[in-house]
């Protein structure tokens, strides 16, 4: 969830000159930045129980001590991870190892997507008009090799990750989709050999070319350019009632305007679904806005606390058109489906408006990373993302490392993505027809 950007400007703490070798520059100066700024901003003055001094100690030596920029940024990564928080992470200026895993925002994709089911990598939705679609590529397939190299091999690899804590899995799951999308996406143009098994279990073989993302491109301070994309669509019910579907894939103002386009579409539908898998977050003060199209009174959604002060998140209720019209807030059921990749404002506000009980929650539980952030440009033109809050939904449930839990979980299975069912939207469209006196 990001509050805020800018430079952190004269907090470089300096504890002794160390050289440097020519090929890290300025590492010390980078290591203090950031250590210096988790001890300046962090939301805890314990540090989550970590002794942020000793983890100095322990750490500046190791960065005195890095032979590359690459090294440099693992050290800090690792000092960093005592936190066992989220939201305390480098975004490299230059490519490095850890980079490389993940695909930056913006590169060109062969145009489907997967999670992790089980040990399996799964194709879980495909664009109707992108490459993959064209070669035949299908939900539920099994993606089996990438390059010709193995997934099987890249998915044991996460085992050490998969055994950390007690998360279910989704650190698994959200390292495996990072590092399948740092193989499968490219250069625009490029191709991506790809071998899955169908549903058969036959083995099949692509060559994919890769196309670049589409959305509305969108940069914030020093962060990767975001691509937005809004999805309005109408569905129907079991029972045959009419239902609203809109999803988005990050928290950004130009949401704003099409998601309220197709709430003033949906007006007489019979319930609204929110497809929020996948969105990693994005500006939190959206959330007051967007909740407002479902709440009609202005009341806190949740409290952002501080190290000295606490921000609480309002509903703003939204009661113009995008047209200019007066209108009442949305009434009618509203449906919102988060997975193990809905993290950050996504979370927040999926907490927040279940503590309400103003919807209900379908899919998986989220991520698990609720806390706002801030980020700024480190000496070496890294950017360092360090959370500086922690968010409590209104009914003082924490969400970070606990995530949004749903109200009707319903897990990815092989067997529905192959007969082309999209098991969560099928229970939110379900229960919307069960619905009795505008309660769920």
């Amino acid at each position: 969830m990001i509050l805020r950007r800018g430079l952190i400007v004269g907090v470089v703490l300096w504890l002794g000159m160390v050289s440097l070798r020519a090929d890290v520059p300025k590492g010390l100066e980078t290591f203090d930045a950031v250590w210096t700024i988790v001890r300046d901003t962090h939301f805890d003055k314990t540090f989550n129980g970590v002794d942020w001094d000793a983890a100095k100690a322990e750490f500046r030596p190791k960065a005195a001590a890095a032979t590359t920029t690459a090294d440099l940024r693992t050290v800090v990564r690792s000092m960093l991870a005592r936190l066992g928080q989220s939201h305390f992470s480098i975004l490299p200026a230059t490519e490095d190892s850890a980079a490389a895993r993940t695909a930056p925002a913006g590169a060109a994709s062969p145009g489907f997507d997967v999670r992790l089911v089980g040990r399996d990598v799964l194709v879980t939705t495909v664009e109707a008009d992108g490459p993959a679609a064209a070669a035949g590529v299908r939900m539920g397939w099994r993606l089996t090799s990438i390059g010709g190299k193995p997934v099987a091999e890249m998915v044991a690899s996460l085992e050490d990750v998969e055994s950390v804590g007690k998360d279910e899995g989704r650190v698994a799951a959200l390292e495996a989709w990072r590092m399948i999308h740092g193989r499968l996406n490219g250069p625009s143009g490029s191709s991506a050999d790809l071998a899955f098994e169908d549903g058969a279990g036959a083995t099949v073989t692509r060559s994919i070319t890769r196309v670049a993302e589409q959305g509305q491109p969108v940069t914030v301070g020093h962060l990767p350019t975001m691509y937005v994309r809004v999805n309005n669509e109408t569905r129907t019910t079991p029972a045959g009632r009419t239902a609203g579907f809109v999803g988005f894939n990050v928290w950004m103002a130009s949401v704003d305007r099409p998601f309220q386009k197709a709430i003033d579409q949906h007006r007489g539908a019979a319930g609204i679904v929110v497809d929020l898998r996948g969105n990693p977050g994005g500006l939190a003060a959206m959330m007051m806005g967007i909740a407002g199209h479902f709440v009609p009174d202005a009341i806190p959604l949740g409290v952002m606390k501080t190290r000295d002060n606490e921000l609480k998140f309002t509903v703003n209720p939204r009661r113009v058109s995008a047209a200019g019209e007066r209108v009442d807030v949305y009434a009618g059921p509203v449906a919102i489906i988060v997975d193990g990749l809905s993290g950050s404002a996504s979370e927040c506000f999926t907490g927040g408006m279940q503590s309400l009980k103003r919807v209900r929650v379908f899919g998986q539980r989220s991520m698990g990373a609720a806390l706002p952030s801030q980020f700024d440009r480190l000496p070496n033109g890294d950017v360092f993302i360090h959370a500086t809050g922690d968010f409590v939904t209104a009914d003082g449930t924490r969400l970070e490392g606990r995530g949004v839990i749903p109200d009707q979980d319903v897990p990815l299975t092989r067997k529905a993505l192959l007969a082309g069912r999209d098991a969560p939207l099928d229970a939110a469209l379900a229960r919307i027809d069960k619905m009795v006196d505008g309660k769920w």
